[in-house]
């Protein structure tokens, strides 16, 4: 017990036994401070002496629970990530985790889940609360059951189900296995283990892991299916903190909205990492910033730090601008932000970020945007592509699309859905003359060109020319031109001597954008734009298609991108298509479309 005379809470903290991650804060007037020492808390009022166990009978205390990250540091060889970080997460917020490729979003969730050693500092939890990670190794549970598997996310049940069985098991039971058993069945109880199953089951089938699946071997699964078990045993048993590193990958827009929907009512900590804007604006409360080597929390989600930060940014770059008119200005911006959210369908939960939006906290960002420019060599004229009757098989015999008609509008946007995303695919090979239809037409107008951004560009780098020659091949300019084209999607000077065939997916991303430029078309086709892109480049990506002004025919997994740039949706069916000129979310929300597309998918999901 410290022997001390009378203390502020902040001296005391620095007193405390820094092992500890159970704080107690005793709210009677008559105590000066708290003192925490692991399984037993005794505060101290001079020579006055509590015991916990008489304070679990008052409600004059609260138990403080939170992520507590002190004086955290990180780096990998000579490169420090970031160092001093003080950080504390609390209950009730949703974190979402931006910064540009490689500061180290991952690396942090990493440390907190205690995957990593940080080189220095350390990560408490509140007492007995429970971490759960979203698995990234879709491997792991092969020889386990997909149910079995969701309810490991749940430890201490799975331990104490563990016991129980081989308990339960024996010819014999001693006293000692039946005093033990009564104590296993009490915290089964105690931790809802009797409808533990039908929960886990629930879960999955919100997932789209349909109920025939349940009982089947994870090494029977495909990497998409076992993506949402891995994000169901996650989820399982309401964790008290939750890490989720790029939960939506793999995930159809339904499912993603599902997800936003679950995570907007939990009262939970949870840290998110996503490069999937609307996901991220609509489940985050606070925003943790990672740039210029340290890590920063920001009130408001990632559309309030990015518009904020880019005005600030704005503001930084003009000198003659007063402090108190750069004040009113960003006032302003809290005021009309604040507005437009408060008319969106986020949840009463996540509006409440509102309240905490501060000035003080808008700063430039060093983020750096490519320069995603696409112009027009040539003026559509006004036929642009004509289809009818078009039909794709797939290798197995799934009808993709059957009887599809439909004809682009000059200046038209248009985004293809369907629950099927080979459809996508098939329709945009099949229009680029890469694959024959099984049955229909299409027509291009005489004054269009194109520009077509594949899913898979696998074979156009199957080669060991650099950079610079490898682009040259697809269009006109010199080596200068061709750099500057490089340098503009963020490619450095020593970068673009790399051979093509070593690049990373988001690097060859960036190649395959540049090769779009160089074609200056009037039409372009986009085949899930957004896959291994970072945040940085997804925003320029969109900006730029927003103001283009030629045609767009794509499909993408990412909602904000959809909302933005799309003005005409077509839906893809077995049974023909739904065809609307509206924005996606009123699309998506739609009670009639939601039947008609019922109708149209059949059995198909």
């Amino acid at each position: 017990m410290l022997k001390v005379n009378k203390l502020t809470s902040q001296q005391v903290v620095s007193l405390v036994d820094k092992s500890t991650s159970y704080y107690l804060l005793w709210l009677l007037p008559h105590l000066s401070f708290w003192e925490g020492t692991g399984e037993r808390l005794q505060l101290v009022n001079l020579q006055h002496v509590v015991d916990m166990r008489d304070l679990s009978k008052d409600n004059n205390y609260i138990s403080i629970k939170m992520i507590t990250v002190t004086n955290l540091a990180i780096q990998f060889g000579k490169r420090v990530l970031y160092k001093d970080v003080n950080i504390k997460f609390t209950p009730g917020n949703i974190y979402g985790i931006i910064g540009a490729n490689g500061a180290g979003k991952s690396t942090l969730l990493k440390a907190i889940s205690g995957e990593l050693v940080a080189d220095n500092g350390y990560v408490e939890l509140g007492p007995g609360e429970r971490l759960s990670v979203l698995d990234q190794d879709h491997f792991k549970f092969d020889e386990y059951s997909v149910l079995d598997t969701v309810l490991m996310g749940h430890e201490p049940l799975w331990k104490n189900m563990k016991e129980r069985e081989a308990l339960y098991s024996k010819e014999e039971m001693t006293e000692e296995d039946g005093n033990r058993a009564a104590d296993l069945e009490l915290k089964f109880a105690e931790m809802n283990g009797w409808e533990a199953e039908s929960e886990a089951a629930q879960l999955l089938q919100n997932l789209g892991v349909s109920e025939s699946n349940h009982y089947k071997l994870m090494s029977e699964l495909s990497n998409n299916e076992k993506v949402r078990v891995m994000l169901a045993k996650a989820l399982f048993g309401h964790p008290d903190n939750l890490l989720l590193d790029e939960p939506t990958n793999d995930l159809d827009l339904d499912t993603v909205q599902w997800l936003e929907e679950y995570l907007s009512n939990v009262e939970q900590t949870v840290l998110v990492v996503s490069h999937d804007r609307h996901f991220l604006d609509a489940v985050s409360t606070q925003t943790v910033d990672i740039d210029f080597g340290k890590v920063t929390v920001f009130s408001g989600n990632y559309s309030f730090w990015y518009e904020s930060s880019q005005l600030a940014l704005r503001q930084a770059q003009n000198q003659k601008l007063k402090a108190e008119e750069k004040r009113k200005q960003l006032e302003e911006f809290i005021r009309r932000f604040a507005a437009n959210v408060a008319k969106s369908k986020q949840t009463t939960s996540r509006k409440k970020m509102l309240e905490k939006l501060n000035v003080e906290e808008i700063r430039p960002s060093s983020r750096k945007y490519p320069g995603i420019i696409f112009q027009m060599e040539r003026e559509p004229g006004n036929q642009i592509l004509e289809v009818e009757g078009l039909k794709a098989v797939d290798a197995d015999g799934t009808v993709l699309f059957d009887n599809v008609s439909f004809n682009i509008e000059k200046g038209q946007k248009t985004v293809f859905l369907s629950h099927n995303p080979k459809a996508m695919t098939a329709l945009f090979e099949i229009i680029n003359g890469n694959r024959e239809a099984d049955a229909g037409t299409y027509k291009w107008g005489v004054t269009i060109t194109t520009a077509y951004l594949p899913l898979d560009n696998t074979d156009f780098f199957k080669s060991d020319m650099n950079l610079v020659d490898w682009l040259s091949q697809y269009g006109p300019g010199n080596e200068v031109v061709m750099k500057g084209y490089l340098g503009r999607m963020l490619f450095k000077q020593e970068e673009v001597e790399k051979k093509v065939n070593v690049l990373s997916g988001g690097e060859k991303m960036r190649c395959m954008i540049a090769r779009m430029q160089l074609k200056n078309a009037n039409c372009l086709i986009l085949d899930t734009p957004t896959n291994h892109l970072d945040l940085e480049s997804i925003q320029a990506f969109n900006n730029n298609l927003v103001g283009f002004k030629g045609n767009i025919l794509f499909a993408s997994h990412d909602h904000e991108f959809i909302q933005t740039v799309a003005d005409r949706i077509i839906e893809l069916t077995p049974n023909g298509t739904i065809d609307k000129l509206m924005s996606y979310d009123d699309y998506i929300y739609d009670e009639q479309i939601k039947e008609q597309k019922a109708g149209m998918y059949g059995n198909q999901h």
